[in-house]
């Protein structure tokens, strides 16, 4: 399933949102002028778990402490669809939950978010030498915030099916409980194939807790 784009209009424009994905499409460019030395860049700044879990540099050696390379591989992707992918998703759901927190805890949110995505999947794989890298784990953390901010939301999306191609319109509800369950299926391979399902979770259910907590606290105020 692909987000085409949703019928909630942001109240305020998504300054952060817009400077995210903007970030992020610089350096995937960036990333594509360093032809054959792109491999030693994204290990440079992918975080990797042996290396967290050891405080380590296991090499190549980089300029980058090793704790904060949790953040810069926020902002780094391994190909086109990978970049792409993700930006998608952060553009359609991001806008709102930005509108919803505001500019500033939006940001906070985010990075928040993506820290606690790469924490789960660390924890799991605490031993791994894979690079792990995207803004996913964040993402995710902003789809959980709008699942439970925005659950009747209409979803325009693109169906592909081997029997079956169109559009339809799928509540939020519907369309981000599909994609989070599809997670925790495919998590049974851990960080095969390159996707650390994990971190997808992590980063969801983070961001229905701190929209949970948001929505008690703004309530009681």
């Amino acid at each position: 399933m692909i987000p085409i784009k949703d019928n909630i209009p942001s109240s305020t424009y998504p300054y952060v949102t817009v400077a995210l994905v903007a970030v992020n499409v610089a350096v995937f460019i960036f990333e594509l002028t360093l032809g054959a030395g792109v491999e030693r860049f994204i290990y440079k700044t992918a975080a990797i778990p042996l290396e967290i879990t050891t405080l380590s540099d296991i090499g190549p050696k980089g300029l980058i402490p090793v704790p904060l390379t949790i953040f810069t591989a926020m902002f780094v992707h391994g190909g086109v669809l990978h970049v792409g992918g993700n930006m998608l998703f952060l553009w359609i759901f991001g806008d709102n939950v930005e509108d919803r927190f505001g500019h500033v805890r939006f940001l906070i949110f985010y990075l928040a978010a993506g820290v606690a995505a790469s924490m789960t999947h660390i924890a799991i794989e605490p031993g791994s030498t894979m690079p792990m890298v995207g803004a996913s784990g964040a993402i995710a953390g902003v789809l959980g915030a709008y699942f439970l901010m925005y659950p009747r939301a209409q979803v325009n999306t693109l169906v592909i099916l081997p029997l079956f191609i169109g559009m339809t319109r799928l509540p939020a509800v519907i369309f981000l409980g599909v994609w989070f369950l599809f997670q925790v299926l495919s998590s049974g391979v851990g960080a095969q194939g390159g996707v650390a399902w994990f971190a997808h979770i992590g980063g969801f259910i983070t961001g229905v807790a701190v929209a949970f907590f948001y929505k008690v606290f703004a309530r009681a105020m």
